[in-house]
């Protein structure tokens, strides 16, 4: 930083020794208006009317306010201060590095408040605002970093009554920076240290985010920066800024590279430490089921104020931890009328992690997969609890997401005395073992009867699946070419059964065309056998 008062007695000989200097002579009067001088970069040098120094990132160089101040022990008050005081009293026994010049570093109570009252507009009737009154009290200072914790603060997160002090320190979003201030005490000589003297030569800042900027520019070849005193004898000094840091050889630039690869290779091994590097891979012959699901909706039910009960039923082969809850009940939930369907909105979730052992299963039958049992039901404001449907929907035998509708029924007794005591008293019919609705896990037969078993179809349920699978014969490719396979690799990830649940389906179809075709043909022979009768009557 270079910084020269220019005085009346300098700007007269400018004036009229100035067709002189176009002529080409050289004036030692003029001399001194030279910023580019040789000799200012190298150790700096200082005079009363100028003054050079050069100055270090967040380097503190004292004025003569400060030295005066800090020479007395009552002045300090924090550490700071007595290691400023420290510091002052051993420059006494040295050289003084600069007379005018000096700096306000991060640590010191220094704001330039002319940075937050700039004017937004370029009305001269600007009035500011109330949030620019407040942010012009707020100093972007440096903040310490604190560990954050993944839990909610305890401390309330709204605050009704805020107080002023609360407003000014977090109203206000501040990017934190640390700043510096390279200031000039451009007061006469014989008379420094006074406050209103002092004026901003430079603002160096630099964010968390590693910009740095700098107010005004560097000067380079741009004519000299003026500033013109208050007061009443105004003088006009001149000063220039220039970076003359040393620039970093490709050696350090390697090193310090380095450096910060080897801190961020440590900083993955420490990761790798609290996490691990594989994950958990479940035993051979087993399969890991992750069942992430929720119960979406319900509609087409008689009654309103709905809650639905489901069970996972777990086949021969399939466990789960003991801490695994297979049950449970939604809330209830008032229905909503879409297009000609009362629906009622749930989106409750579930989650299931079982596991599959297959050395147990049987080689020429294919695993039972988990089913999901629904019960839904009605309550109302007389706390009558009704029965409307019950249904089942298997697991998902495929990973990935889908959507299914589960359709349900409720049982009935034929006649009117059923349906007004379902009206008027609620419960009645209901089932005692909800697996009834597919084949009881209790039922060790070979045919299951429902023989006079009467049923009412009524509404559906919305489920939607997430479904994960884990096994060691999906990353063993090598496995799945053995001759000696169990059950589950020889399904190849479970697409046999797939396959084999789509042939069944088609033949169910058939069968139903069948069905449909003879019914047609008994028709036709019966309309066949009438008509002949109506001709051997017309003979």
């Amino acid at each position: 930083v270079w910084l020269q008062r220019v005085t009346p007695t300098a700007v007269f000989t400018q004036h009229v020794l100035q067709p002189a200097i176009q002529h080409g002579q050289n004036l030692i009067e003029m001399s001194t208006f030279d910023t580019q001088s040789s000799g200012r970069m190298t150790g700096g040098y200082r005079t009363h009317d100028q003054e050079e120094v050069v100055v270090g990132w967040q380097e503190k160089l004292f004025s003569q306010f400060e030295i005066d101040l800090f020479k007395s022990e009552h002045a300090c008050q924090s550490p700071l201060d007595f290691q400023y005081r420290n510091e002052i009293l051993s420059l006494e026994e040295t050289e003084k590095k600069n007379f005018r010049i000096f700096t306000y570093t991060d640590f010191d109570r220094y704001t330039n408040m002319q940075e937050y009252s700039q004017s937004t507009t370029t009305s001269a009737k600007e009035v500011p605002s109330y949030l620019a009154e407040r942010m012009s009290h707020v100093r972007r200072r440096r903040q310490e970093r604190r560990m954050m914790e993944g839990k909610v603060p305890r401390s309330r997160i709204i605050t009704w009554q805020p107080t002023e002090e609360f407003v000014r320190n977090n109203h206000v979003l501040n990017n934190p920076v640390q700043t510096m201030y390279i200031m000039g005490d451009l007061g006469p000589y014989g008379k420094l240290g006074k406050r209103e003297d002092e004026y901003v030569l430079c603002t160096i800042k630099v964010d968390n985010n590693g910009v740095l900027s700098i107010r005004p520019d560097f000067s380079g070849s741009k004519p000299a920066y003026r500033i013109e005193t208050e007061g009443e004898k105004k003088d006009l000094w001149l000063y220039t800024i220039n970076n003359v840091s040393v620039t970093v050889q490709k050696e350090d630039q390697e090193r310090e590279k380095n450096l910060f690869k080897d801190l961020y290779n440590r900083h993955k091994d420490y990761l790798h430490t609290l996490v691990g590097e594989e994950f958990e891979i479940p035993p051979i012959g087993t399969l890991q089921l992750f069942v992430n699901g929720e119960i979406v909706s319900a509609q087409g039910f008689e009654y309103d104020n709905l809650y639905v009960q489901f069970l996972l039923e777990l086949p021969d082969n399939w466990f789960c931890s003991s801490r695994q809850q297979l049950s449970g009940v939604t809330q209830t939930c008032s229905t909503k009328v879409e297009g000609r369907e009362n629906v009622a909105y749930f989106s409750y979730p579930f989650n299931f992690e079982m596991t599959l052992r297959s050395e147990d299963q049987p080689e020429d039958t294919l695993p039972q997969w988990p089913v999901l049992y629904f019960g839904v039901h009605s309550s109302d404001f007389w706390q009558r609890h009704r029965i409307e449907g019950y249904g089942y929907i298997r697991i998902p035998d495929s990973p990935g997401s889908c959507i299914l509708t589960c359709q349900t029924w409720r049982p009935i007794v034929p006649g009117t005395v059923a349906e007004m005591r379902r009206f008027f008293v609620g419960g009645f019919l209901e089932l005692e073992d909800m697996t009834y609705t597919r084949t009881p896990s209790t039922f060790k037969g070979e045919r299951l009867s429902r023989f006079g078993f009467r049923t009412e179809t009524t509404g559906t349920v919305t489920v939607r699946f997430h479904c994960m699978q884990q096994c060691r014969s999906f990353l063993d490719s090598s496995m799945a070419r053995k001759k000696s396979q169990n059950v589950l690799e020889r399904m190849g990830g479970l697409s046999h059964q797939a396959s084999l649940q789509s042939v069944i389906a088609a033949f169910g179809r058939a069968q139903q065309r069948m069905r449909e075709a003879q019914e047609s043909l008994s028709k036709d022979l019966l309309h066949a056998s009438s008509f002949l009768e109506s001709m051997s009557v017309a003979k």
